[in-house]
């Protein structure tokens, strides 16, 4: 198991953000995290990247315990978080932002050849490379966020709401980036209140409410759920977990 997030609670102040959830991504998979606005997806995140402290529960990462870890020993383990509205540098350039995703790595070949393959794979980058990041479109700083997890050269990459202020058709464009992203290798961590990204890039997936893992399953049996289908309609009214599927199975988003 690559990451293992196992009955984790996080309190802000007396409020609580996520009450004993418990999450896995296999190796090379892609999982989603769906839920509303205010349903803990952000704050789930933070605490497996180490930005925020856990209340309870553990997480472990190929088979090590990390929660107590700092975000940067976190990133030199291979988990590296792209996170909600991107969080750039806006007054440096593209290029001086990839090379802050790079900053905990001190292989410059490896370091170089990243940056080429960021390059090819938004090639806006490479032109915008010396424009400051505040002057991009929303849609650039996105591809922007991204290629700068990917310099981290991350095991596990973290996605939090990537459709986030985006055109519909940038959004339909995400879909196919990421999969792309999940098929070199890097296994990927969804995080989304647009369902139609969420299912359309991951085989998996768990709902979020209120702070409660409240179902999980593969993305085709999550897709045909009626507690689903009441949560795109604000129905949900059930807070314990279920399984959509006995025995989930795991596949490839190739």
């Amino acid at each position: 198991m690559l990451l293992s997030v196992k009955e984790i609670t996080v309190h802000y102040g007396k409020a609580i953000a996520l009450d004993s959830v418990s999450l896995e991504v296999v190796e090379g998979s892609c999982v989603t995290v769906i839920g509303a606005n205010g349903a803990g997806k952000s704050t789930l995140l933070q605490a497996i990247s180490g930005l925020v402290p856990l209340t309870q529960g553990e997480i472990w990462f190929l088979g090590k315990r990390v929660d107590g870890m700092a975000a940067h020993e976190m990133v030199k383990l291979g988990i590296a978080h792209v996170p909600e509205g991107r969080r750039l540098f806006p007054d440096l350039t593209v290029l001086e932002n990839l090379k802050l995703g790079s900053s905990v790595r001190n292989d410059r070949a490896g370091i170089m050849q990243d940056l080429k393959e960021v390059f090819e794979n938004f090639p806006v980058l490479e032109e915008r490379s010396k424009q400051k990041a505040g002057t991009l479109s929303g849609g650039e700083q996105q591809m922007l966020a991204i290629g700068r997890g990917l310099m981290a050269r991350p095991k596990l990459l973290l996605m939090d709401e990537p459709s986030l202020g985006l055109a519909p058709k940038l959004v339909s464009e995400l879909i196919p980036l990421i999969k792309s992203i999940n098929e070199r290798g890097v296994s990927i961590l969804l995080a989304e209140q647009n369902v139609s990204l969420a299912f359309g890039a991951s085989s998996r997936g768990y709902l979020l409410q209120l702070g409660k893992a409240i179902l999980e399953g593969s993305v085709d049996d999550l897709q045909k759920s009626e507690i689903v289908k009441g949560a795109y309609l604000g129905g949900l009214s059930s807070h314990r977990t279920k399984r959509v599927s006995r025995k989930p199975t795991y596949k490839s988003d190739s």
